[in-house]
């Protein structure tokens, strides 16, 4: 990570890289990209976030988030190369600069069947899912979100309180095995599967996909199950009541249903 830079970006010629960049990973269809260049000069110029990822001097990575009510910055979009670590570096820089503006919390949107994206956010980073939302986005083409439905949770990354200095490194532990508890929705549990959302315990395990992406390209039926499953179960707990404290080795959300 040493060989990552991370800065704020201010001109419309960096905007466009970004944009390149952001073009590169999703691949939206003309019109629809995550963000405008427009849109990065007015987030930039208003006091919100717009950062670059720099490797070697090239961009390889990049965020843009806005002030949002609550004294939260919300993250609304950041894209980066996998597994070479600069999505860690972005958040780094992202928890130093809202606190620094006096910010508490980060807020932030993902798939919730994507394994990897749940295990860097609930495990890595410690935030949590406050809030199942379906069909956030509507529907969206890019090429990897085409053809799916939109369904999105909502992480929240508490950046005060009795934790902090908050540990970006292995924040919840003890979630690796949880071979006693009962799952609403098992690993098999889609498609096909009879999940069972009132299922008895105080804390029950959610599954996911191994691979949603390369699923739905090669089996869009199984994809849309998953995804009807999960939006069924998972949602349905959380609309009641449920919290998601936690995410297993094996691509499960513990719920805890004490509040549910």
């Amino acid at each position: 990570m040493s060989a990552i830079e991370i800065r704020e970006l201010h001109d419309m010629a960096e905007f466009a890289q970004l944009y390149r960049v952001f073009d590169s990973i999703w691949h939206p269809e003309p019109g629809n990209p995550p963000v405008t260049v427009e849109l990065m000069k007015v987030f930039s110029h208003s006091g919100s976030y717009v950062a670059g990822a720099f490797e070697g001097g090239e961009m390889v990575g990049g965020s843009v988030g806005l002030l949002a009510a609550g004294g939260s910055l919300h993250s609304h979009v950041t894209g980066a190369a996998i597994g070479r670590g600069i999505g860690l570096a972005l958040k780094y820089h992202q928890r130093d600069w809202a606190l620094a503006r006096g910010l508490t919390t980060i807020t932030w949107t993902f798939d919730p069947l994507v394994r990897r994206n749940a295990r860097f956010n609930l495990v890595k980073l410690g935030a949590m899912p406050e809030e199942y939302l379906e069909g956030f986005y509507g529907e969206m083409a890019d090429a990897i979100n085409e053809g799916d439905e939109s369904d999105r949770l909502l992480a929240v990354w508490r950046l005060t309180g009795e934790r902090e200095p908050y540990s970006l490194d292995g924040a919840v532990t003890g979630l690796a095995e949880r071979d006693g508890l009962p799952h609403a929705l098992p690993l098999d549990g889609a498609p096909g599967g009879a999940p069972d959302r009132a299922v008895g315990g105080a804390t029950v395990l959610v599954a996911t996909p191994p691979d949603i992406e390369t699923l739905r390209r090669g089996d869009p039926g199984a994809g849309k199950a998953w995804r009807m499953a999960v939006r069924d179960v998972l949602g349905g707990l959380m609309r009641d009541g449920g919290s998601v404290v936690g995410f297993t080795d094996r691509g499960e959300y513990v719920v805890d249903l004490k509040q549910a």
